[in-house]
């Protein structure tokens, strides 16, 4: 009976993703099989991640903060900051939550927009950075929004 279905299936009501789809894998698979995963050994960019990662976990990691103008494209000073920034856009929770939704013979799961612990739904894609702008009068570190390019650096970067 298996085989009859199997010999009666019409290839010709698949549709024309489902066609591309198994031909992208089929030509994917000769493709590994010819080429293969590449010979990494050291793993240098993964170790890069894991330091930046830590470098950027410092609790007191004293930077140097540059807004850089679109007109000159010269770095200009603004001051010392606490950390790298954080652009506008990071969120506290996770963007989206799955929820169940029940209807009558069944249910579905959906994703949904999930707001920040403020109450607020934040962008997906921003173009600020929140920076902790150190008060050269008090040394007290302050949230500052900067809207420009800017640059941020763990020294200062010399002047031209």
């Amino acid at each position: 009976m298996m085989v009859l279905l199997t010999s009666c299936y019409d290839e010709s009501k698949q549709s024309t993703a489902q066609n591309l789809g198994r031909k992208q894998e089929q030509m994917l698979a000769e493709a590994n099989r010819q080429v293969g995963m590449p010979a990494i050994v050291n793993y240098q960019e993964r170790k890069f991640a894991k330091m930046i990662l830590e470098l950027r976990d410092q609790e007191n990691l004293i930077c140097y903060v540059y807004i850089v103008p679109e007109l000159t494209g010269k770095p200009v000073f603004l001051g010392k900051c606490l950390g790298y920034g954080l652009p506008y856009a990071t969120q506290f929770t996770a963007p989206e939550s799955m929820q169940r939704f029940e209807f009558t013979g069944g249910h579905s799961w959906e994703h949904l927009p999930q707001a920040d612990p403020n109450g607020l739904f934040m962008p997906s894609a921003a173009e600020g950075t929140w920076v902790m702008l150190i008060d050269p009068k008090t040394n007290e570190p302050h949230p500052v929004y900067c809207e420009p390019r800017i640059l941020i650096s763990p020294f200062l970067l010399p002047q031209n």
